[in-house]
């Protein structure tokens, strides 16, 4: 991102600023596919003092708004709500659901592969 301070809009011609932001592709986090991180996008970071670009395309992160959304209603009605995730096994592929939310960068496993990780882990300290 440029160093360069915003000057804002004058006389109906963009400062320069905001002329040397360009469209970036950036890959979401969560789906994996690529999405594109506008000028005016980072320009309106850059004038709100964010530091940190975006790390989930619009739909991935409008679906994690939408969770935490029910999270913390839930809390409010004094619930306790059970989440449960549908991934795909970082071992075999298969599809399975876990009950939490997965970390970036984590693998997650179905419960077979899981298992066996696990006794083989075992057998190795002992």
């Amino acid at each position: 991102m440029s160093q360069v301070p915003a000057t804002g809009r004058e006389n109906g011609e963009w400062g320069r600023a905001e002329m040397e932001f360009q469209d970036r592709n950036i890959r979401c986090v969560d789906c994996g596919e690529e999405f594109v991180w506008t000028a005016g996008e980072q320009v309106f970071f850059h004038d709100k003092g964010l530091q940190n670009e975006p790390k989930r395309c619009k739909p991935c992160k409008q679906a994690k708004n939408e969770r935490l959304a029910a999270i913390a209603a839930a809390q409010a009605a004094g619930q306790r709500q059970r989440i449960e995730v549908s991934v795909n096994c970082a071992q075999c592929g298969q599809q399975t659901t876990v009950p939490f939310y997965p970390s970036q960068g984590r693998p997650v496993f179905c419960r077979s592969c899981f298992l066996a990780s696990r006794a083989a882990a075992d057998g190795y300290e002992g």
